[in-house]
């Protein structure tokens, strides 16, 4: 399966460090960051989950649930949370999927045989509350992942539900946005952004970013 950005996130009842998840009944209203690893006990995944352990109140001040799948078992995944706890002094507070029989690899295309017809690939996926896929990365699996780019689109995401804006390449939480171009009224572009703009091209109007 083939998932694309806006299709409905699929759900899945899965077995997992903390037991057994229905996905969809577990993400509730938050947001999810369901990330994908080739195997415990893996150098860099270790560095990734620790980074994402540490990251937690990050992530909870956005309403973003994270999870993590690997195709071992969940006493595997134990000893293993062990180990990261341990050499990246964190603690591991998220579920790591147990796909050991690739159930939800292969529902999330995490598995690309030309890569490895075992392992999956480091597949990356952003979940809005109403159960929509907003992001898809995928690394190889050699290259550990930059979190700090997975919160700059949540940030980007959750800013641009809500205003009528876009965030510009390298935007950060803070920086000015852009107004979009099907937004004409100047009435109402006043409306919406008080500290006014400039028009760069008409098309290209910079203000400053509208909830700070």
């Amino acid at each position: 399966m083939t998932l694309r950005l806006g299709d409905t996130a699929p759900d899945f009842e899965q077995d997992s460090s903390q037991g057994r998840i229905k996905f969809h009944e577990w993400l509730g209203d938050s947001w999810g960051v369901l990330f994908s690893h080739p195997a415990d006990f893996t150098p860099v995944c270790t560095t990734e989950l620790g980074l994402t352990a540490k990251l937690a109140d990050e992530f909870e001040k956005r309403n973003v649930k994270t999870i993590a799948l690997s195709v071992d078992t969940a006493d595997s995944h134990q000893d293993w949370i062990k180990d990261i706890n341990e050499t990246q002094a964190a603690s591991v507070g998220f579920p790591i999927l147990a796909d050991k029989d690739r159930t939800v690899s292969t529902l999330y295309d995490m598995i690309h045989p030309n890569a490895s017809e075992t392992v999956t690939v480091r597949s990356l996926f952003v979940i809005d509350p109403k159960k929509k896929v907003r992001l898809i990365i995928t690394y190889p699996a050699s290259t550990g992942r930059n979190f700090d780019e997975v919160l700059r689109v949540i940030d980007s995401l959750q800013l641009t539900d809500s205003h009528s804006v876009a965030t510009p390449g390298n935007w950060k939480d803070g920086d000015d946005v852009v107004i979009v171009p099907s937004l004409k009224d100047e009435a109402v572009i006043k409306q919406k952004f008080p500290k006014g703009y400039k028009a760069l091209r008409p098309y290209l109007r910079m203000t400053p970013q509208p909830n700070k």
